[in-house]
């Protein structure tokens, strides 16, 4: 059962919310981040990517980098941009995009539930990214980034929410630049907190959505103060994590889409072609093609778009094997354009679904890549089925928008 806590959140104040919110740390490259921090200068890119403050002879993992993170939050909370909670709370955060709102509950997960499997993954993490957040999180002894968990449905959870939205007024309530609006609420009836605290207690297992590498980071770190503080109680803070839970009903999954830069040799006329072999051509048009279920997906190629079911004897129920990505990797881009390991083969790319066909086309454009493919999304099922089973996904099998903020809530660990 999931160990979920209330905790005293280090967060913005109300009027500076909307400046210091930030999109993840991951979603920018170093110029951009730069870009960014220039138009919003109390950006928190300025603390989760530290090296925006140096030239670029510095690089991004450099131990000075991490400790201008440090020296940036403490002098942002001694200049009063952040107030630190009195008592342990937790939060409702909502995001509302297009019309959609998810609304979720922000708190602190155990990490003994992360390494007895409470927590469950599908997906695995790079060393060298993992590596910055540990440093990031062990420097600063602050968790700035929540992780975003799925759980399944709970009456006593949604009841919370609906009666906070109802009876309380937001701490904070803004747009992004991006549209996307943002509200959150401090719970802090003790009967709600101590409710909260009960329902995840039983709830057999939590699904880690998106943050698989800053989820691993906090885990890391949490082992090294365990292993200086053999002395430890258990309720220290360095035992939990940042997280917000949301219940899948709430979540949108969009699709996570393909590049390649090349038709490994082959002529147009060749590729479509070799496509016959397991996937039936459904139709063409000169304009953008969506998939429409599970077992399609759609290929620009040569400025024109083409819709393909794959064939009936290659789908089939297995939690990864099934998946439409693994089909595509396994039928189409391994055979037909040689493209062996998608983690580390530098000829194919990626394109999250919030950018639309316009964006694979832009790719094709601007970037000389020769053919695009739009999947069609991965469920919630199918994420929790492959998580169930211990078993990882193919590398970018799911963009979940929106994305959460960082800088909204801190949560703080103790010091070495």
């Amino acid at each position: 059962m999931a160990t979920v806590k209330p905790f005293c959140a280090i967060r913005p104040v109300p009027e500076k919310a909307k400046e210091i919110a930030a999109l993840p740390y991951d979603v920018y490259t170093r110029k951009e981040a730069k870009m960014e921090i220039a138009n919003h200068p109390l950006s928190f890119l300025r603390i989760d990517r530290a090296e925006t403050n140096f030239d670029d002879s510095v690089g991004t993992y450099e131990p000075q980098v991490y400790q201008k993170a440090d020296e940036l939050l403490q002098q942002m909370i001694a200049d009063g941009d952040f107030i630190r909670e009195e008592e342990p709370r937790y939060y409702l955060y909502e995001l509302t995009m297009d019309g959609r709102v998810q609304s979720g509950i922000v708190g602190c997960v155990s990490v003994d539930d992360y390494e007895n499997g409470v927590v469950k993954r599908h997906e695995n993490t790079r060393a060298d990214k993992e590596q910055d957040r540990i440093s990031h999180v062990d420097t600063t002894s602050a968790q700035t980034g929540p992780i975003f968990l799925a759980h399944r449905h709970n009456n006593t959870i949604e009841g919370i929410i609906k009666k906070t939205k109802e009876n309380e007024q937001p701490v904070y309530d803004f747009t992004s630049d991006d549209g996307i609006r943002h509200r959150v609420f401090v719970i802090r009836d003790g009967k709600d907190i101590d409710n909260i605290t009960f329902a995840f207690g039983n709830i057999p297992e939590v699904y880690i959505a998106d943050g698989h590498h800053r989820a691993a980071s906090a885990i890391r770190v949490s082992q090294m103060r365990r292993a200086s503080h053999p002395r430890q109680t258990g309720r220290e803070e360095y035992n939990y994590f940042l997280s917000v839970l949301f219940s899948q009903e709430e979540l949108r999954i969009l699709d996570y889409n393909r590049v390649v830069k090349d038709l490994n040799w082959l002529t147009p006329a060749k590729v479509l072609a070799a496509m016959e072999k397991h996937a039936t051509l459904l139709r063409e048009d000169f304009f953008g093609i969506h998939p429409e279920k599970k077992g399609q997906f759609s290929m620009f190629m040569a400025d024109k778009w083409y819709l393909y079911e794959f064939h009936e004897d290659i789908k089939n129920d297995d939690p990864v094997e099934g998946m439409d990505v693994s089909l595509l990797q396994k039928y189409i881009l391994e055979p037909v354009f040689a493209i062996g390991d998608p983690s580390k083969d530098k000829r194919i790319g990626f394109v999250g679904g919030i950018r639309g066909l316009e964006g694979l086309e832009s790719r094709c454009e601007k970037d000389n890549m020769k053919v695009a493919f739009a999947m069609y999304p991965t469920s919630m099922d199918e994420l929790f089925a492959v998580a169930d089973a211990g078993l990882l996904m193919p590398p970018k099998s799911t963009w979940f928008e929106p994305k959460l903020r960082s800088g909204l809530f801190i949560h703080e660990i103790e010091r070495e």
